[in-house]
């Protein structure tokens, strides 16, 4: 979901920059997004599923509404199919707020006795009935529904016509039809009759499937056959200009993009839609065919700043090309497949995120891939900390934090696909929303990671543990020379958080002769490791990582260019060596301060890290079983490594 009005309570906006959680830099649209998220996530979070309405499955809803977008109301009758999950199932509960009216209750054409308490409706079963077979019953209802959350049952006005519409999430569904608020329980279909005068038209989930009128008025019948959450059933009336765009498919029927828009806004919209199409067919092609194909995807614009993935029909407040691809995207990571659990959040949205940013790989947009990703690059780098994963899931700024969930979880997805490959991994995506038991329900990040190993090959452990669970990010520093015939160079790393020792990622370096380059990629398994390139050309230049492949921080890193191994001007003395409790440093030359001082085993992991140390000093290494270890000495001039001998 992407609103983007202002919410004073969490941050006040002004120019193109602002600071959100952590005093971190973003751009006004995502600070707002996080913000509004952050409202009315935290009324989520709050919510407490009713034990009451657990013990049946809603399988069919035909839901049947008169509308007057002039007025703030709502009549008609709600018939719901379900099975019981339990024994004993005597009486059954719908979420339905007090102040709406129930008339009447049908069971198999026969009244039933009901009751409204603690914004439930309890239901008096004529008898008990079986476990596991399925019923249903109609309830009749009116009433001026109680606004909660961004406005669940909202009427206004645009261009002094009237406009209704809903917005339910997370739990204001309650407020205008009676409904079970159980996030993990989706609805398999539904069907949805508005009523409404013969000016108007109504949007809705799915398939617009027949329109008739009957004196003043219009019904309108929309039918949705996937499974669909409670909160995302939505509607909007008023005096819609209605036009499609169409996206092509190769060997298939186009898949219609319906939009429902306000009439003085037409023209504009109808120039900026065909956005959609472009980022469609993207999506098409990398994640699979658009999960609603066979009905529709369409916007209905309402009068809120920002929009709301709404299945099949998103709400739109603008039109703006990030808006766009960010609401297409959901349905595949939201609507499609949802998160699991808020440690899965970044699922969603560093899914959701990264697919804005591929937009841009692929030329489409105003925005560049390159300043897009520079962008998220110096967001994240901004702070030393932080994981993807979500250690506190009762703290909606951590869960939605705009540095780690959305911008860092979309690196991530970035660096895997580095990692396993670019066919690897959208073919693993692919099969991950194609999966039986994730596609159109609910799905972990083990889940994820489980198709990105099946499709590649590769023990992604690591990785996950470094990146998803661990915090912070490395810093690289290549020290390179000619000589012998080859290219030279040490690759030293250090991490900016204690949670990881050490990434180990495979590293691409770029070498640079005259009008002559190549790109190689290094498994890089421990920092202070060596290589050296056979090349049929004199390198001049080497470049880490020219196309940002890993989240680094490639501005501190220093590359020595010359035709000797660099001479750095002083001496590291160390002693006793070998040692056996203390050893002692000492760097010789005053005038070039040492950067940091390094521990190091024989393998290269680094052990110990001090920043800005005494040119003079001791360490104790007593602890230390026997072996070889490394003291790395970094200058602005390169770095020293001295060998060690611990007895």
């Amino acid at each position: 979901m992407r609103l983007l009005f202002i919410l004073t309570a969490f941050l006040v906006l002004g120019g193109n920059l602002l600071f959100a959680q952590n005093d971190t830099p973003v751009c006004k649209d995502e600070a707002a997004l996080i913000a509004a998220e952050q409202f009315h996530q935290h009324q989520l979070l709050e919510f407490r599923t009713s034990p009451f309405t657990s013990n049946y499955d809603q399988h069919y809803l035909r839901l049947e509404w008169t509308i007057d977008p002039a007025v703030h109301f709502i009549s008609g009758t709600v018939t719901s199919y379900f099975e019981p999950t339990e024994a004993d199932f005597e009486r059954i509960y719908f979420d339905l707020n007090n102040n709406m009216q129930v008339s009447q209750v049908l069971y198999h054409g026969q009244p039933l006795s009901y009751s409204q308490h603690d914004n439930l409706l309890d239901i008096v079963l004529p008898g008990v009935l079986p476990q596991g077979q399925s019923d249903s019953l109609s309830i009749t209802y009116a009433g001026a529904p109680a606004g909660t959350g961004f406005g669940s049952f909202v009427s206004s006005q645009h261009a002094g016509t009237p406009v209704l519409w809903t917005l339910s999430e997370p739990y204001g569904g309650r407020d205008w039809w009676p409904c079970k608020l159980d996030l993990n329980d989706k609805i398999d279909s539904i069907d949805v009759f508005v009523r409404t005068q013969a000016a108007y038209r109504a949007a809705s989930n799915g398939l617009l499937v027949n329109e008739w009128q009957e004196g003043n008025d219009k019904i309108y019948h929309w039918h949705h056959n996937y499974p669909i959450t409670s909160y995302l059933v939505a509607i909007a009336v008023t005096n819609y200009a209605v036009y499609s765009d169409f996206v092509p498919v190769p060997g298939g029927n186009p898949i219609e993009v319906l939009n429902y828009v306000y009439p003085e806004n037409q023209a504009q919209a109808q120039s900026a839609t065909t956005a959609t199409v472009q980022c469609m067919e993207l999506f098409n092609e990398l994640y699979g065919l658009y999960p609603f194909a066979d009905e529709k995807y369409g916007h209905a614009q309402f009068s809120w700043g920002g929009g709301m993935e709404h299945q099949t029909m998103s709400f739109m407040g603008g039109w703006s090309f990030s808006l766009q691809a960010h609401e297409l995207a959901h349905q595949w990571f939201g609507d499609k497949v949802t998160c699991g659990s808020w440690q899965d959040i970044w699922l969603n949205e560093g899914f959701a995120t990264y697919s804005e940013g591929l937009t841009y790989t692929y030329g489409l947009g105003s925005n560049t891939w390159t300043n897009w990703l520079q962008g998220k690059r110096t967001q994240i780098m901004n702070q030393p900390d932080g994981s993807v994963w979500v250690p506190d899931t009762t703290s909606v700024n951590r869960i939605f934090n705009s540095r780690l969930t959305y911008s860092k979880g979309a690196l991530v997805l970035h660096m895997l696909r580095w990692k396993v490959g670019h066919d690897n991994f959208f073919q693993a995506a692919r099969n991950y929303l194609e999966d039986d038991n994730i596609g159109f329900n609910y799905a972990r990040t083990a889940q994820l990671q489980y198709h990105l190993e099946a499709q590649s090959g590769l023990d992604l452990d690591e990785f996950f543990e470094d990146w998803y669970y661990g915090e912070g990010h490395p810093t690289y520093i290549l020290d390179w020379w000619n000589g012998g015939g080859q290219v030279n160079f040490n690759l030293l790393q250090s991490t900016s958080h204690p949670s990881v020792d050490f990434f180990e990622m495979p590293v691409p370096v770029l070498f640079k002769g005259q009008n002559q380059d190549s790109l190689l990629v290094f498994d890089h398994t421990f920092s202070g490791q060596s290589f050296s390139v056979n090349l049929p050309f004199t390198v001049t230049e080497v470049v880490f990582d020219p196309d940002m492949w890993i989240l680094a921080q490639n501005q501190v890193t220093q590359l020595v260019v010359g035709t000797q191994q660099p001479e750095i001007a002083g001496e590291l003395r160390v002693g006793p060596n070998p040692v056996k409790e203390t050893l002692n440093y000492h760097w010789s030359n005053s005038e070039l301060s040492p950067l940091s001082l390094e521990l190091h085993d024989s393998n290269g992991k680094l052990l110990n890290k001090w920043t800005s140390p005494a040119v003079t000093g001791q360490i104790p290494v007593g602890t230390l079983a026997a072996g070889v270890y490394y003291l790395v000495l970094q200058t602005e001039q390169g770095s020293l490594k001295t060998k060690i001998v611990k007895q």
